[in-house]
């Protein structure tokens, strides 16, 4: 007789930085613990976009040695802003999914966050400096370099209207997020997903 095997539980980490590394071909993303004070703790994860790819996907890795793929995101569909991306353990099972309500992003950027228990909706937290950073976005160069305004989401459960999740972008020539996890159900391989797509999907 066989029996299934127990979901293990979430692996939560209510508190994590995210810093970006661009290089030519390649974004590249540190996920650290945050020690009390708000500074930056030992690496949880690295990450890897590539550019030019069909299908959007980042890979995240236990350190830089990128010796062992731990998890990742993926599109489901090709060169889609509507595309739901799965969050995947190492092992290929998924743990989430994420994708970019494109209506309600055409002003504000809205996302959708769903993971086992909860659902989620995230938005831009400032409405004004959202339209704000639309227009910046139009300029030639500038535009896909550097962005000047600080812009900060904020996800709450669609049942329930408690927090889930936090991102909000330090100041800094390259971007730096603080990411706070207030729900212990939200895996943190998840929460790191959706705060580096955040960053790498935001202008699609």
């Amino acid at each position: 007789m066989t029996t299934s095997q127990p979901v293990p539980p979430p692996m939560a980490v209510p508190r994590f930085l995210v810093k970006q590394r661009i290089t030519v071909m390649v974004n590249r993303y540190e996920i650290r613990a945050a020690n009390p004070d708000g500074t930056e703790g030992h690496l949880l994860a690295f990450a890897e976009q590539k550019r030019m790819k069909l299908k959007e996907e980042v890979v995240f890795y236990s350190d830089e040695s990128k010796s062992r793929a731990v998890f990742s995101f993926k599109a489901r569909q090709r060169l889609d802003v509507r595309a739901w991306h799965d969050v995947l353990d190492e092992h290929g099972a998924p743990l989430g999914s994420f994708g970019k309500k494109f209506g309600a992003s055409l002003l504000r950027s809205t996302w959708e966050l769903k993971a086992p228990g909860l659902e989620a909706v995230g938005r831009e937290r400032r409405p004004v400096i959202a339209v704000l950073r639309r227009i910046w976005e139009l300029i030639p160069y500038l535009g896909d370099v550097w962005v000047p305004f600080v812009f900060h989401f904020d996800f709450a459960d669609t049942a329930t209207g408690a927090p889930v999740l936090v991102s909000e972008r330090r100041k800094a020539i390259r971007d730096r997020y603080d990411v706070r996890v207030p729900d212990p159900r939200l895996d943190f391989r998840v929460a790191a997903a959706m705060a580096v797509a955040l960053d790498a999907l935001q202008s699609r």
